[in-house]
């Protein structure tokens, strides 16, 4: 009964991503339940590629790596996977027509993360930045708008630059971990082992003028999808503004975080500004 394994499937994935980031599954919960599974699908995927080259220390992530590849390319070919994370996200490319150059960009992005530690250039970090965040976007727009192509076509560069934003938050939340954990520098031109507040607020500019971008492109989306997508650019938003008013140095010492009781505040507002339509 292949139906019933693909539930339980979806069900690891699920799992994958509420105990993985709680921040991420409360806004999906606030999409329409018709997308919830397939986004889960692609986060649970998406996170075990992350964790093999960012976590599994204690083993060969090479060889772990490699292994991942050939089961996710088995999982595409065959349209099954005994990896629960495998069989929900390949029913899921399969479902929505999933490019591969999406999937292949975002698999390079990963193994980069198995050797390279150091972005020096713009190019370098948008290469990077495209793989492991900027398609991600595109495979979660491709369930959003439902195989339709010309909303897809035209949403396209906003979700690329939500995906960006969202990833550069991150880096610069977790430059501390980044650095001194895993020896990365991701943003060129600024010494992250001296960050200054000139640097910072260069990075920020920068991250803020994606989100004016992203916006633009997530008041065109599905109504099945706007509110979702709504409620994690608000906390991300909010995660920055955190980011932009701490001190440099503290933010090379400590991650910085938005409370439970922010984020309540926060998906509530958006809940009321979505119900009065105005979004």
């Amino acid at each position: 009964m292949k139906a019933l394994f693909d539930q339980v499937s979806g069900s690891c994935s699920k799992k994958v991503t509420t105990a993985y980031s709680t921040s991420f599954s409360a806004a999906v919960k606030m999409l329409d339940k018709s997308i919830r599974q397939d986004i889960y699908n692609i986060y649970g995927f998406v996170r075990l590629a992350d964790e093999i080259v960012d976590t599994f220390h204690d083993y060969d992530k090479k060889t772990l790596f490699e292994r991942f590849e050939t089961d996710l390319e088995n999982a595409l070919t065959d349209k099954i996977s005994l990896n629960p994370i495998l069989n929900a996200f390949q029913y899921t490319v399969h479902k929505y027509d999933i490019p591969r150059e999406l999937i292949d960009a975002f698999m390079y992005s990963m193994r980069l993360d198995l050797h390279k530690t150091v972005y020096s250039t713009p190019e370098e970090l948008a290469q990077y930045v495209y793989g492991s965040a900027d398609v991600v976007g595109l495979m979660c727009l491709k369930v959003f708008v439902k195989g339709n192509q010309a909303q897809y076509d035209a949403l396209k560069v906003p979700a690329m630059k939500l995906g960006s934003a969202f990833q550069k938050v991150n880096f610069l939340r977790d430059l501390k971990a980044d650095f001194e954990q895993l020896s990365r520098t991701y943003f060129p031109n600024a010494d992250l082992a001296n960050l200054d507040e000139n640097s910072k607020r260069a990075i920020v500019k920068e991250i803020e003028a994606e989100f004016r971008e992203a916006f633009d492109g997530i008041l065109l989306l599905p109504d099945a999808a706007k509110f979702g997508v709504y409620t994690a650019f608000v906390y991300y938003q909010k995660l920055l503004k955190k980011l932009k008013s701490t001190p440099s140095e503290k933010i090379k010492s400590a991650r910085i975080r938005v409370n439970d009781y922010q984020k309540l505040q926060l998906f509530a507002r958006c809940y009321v500004s979505y119900r009065l339509n105005l979004l």
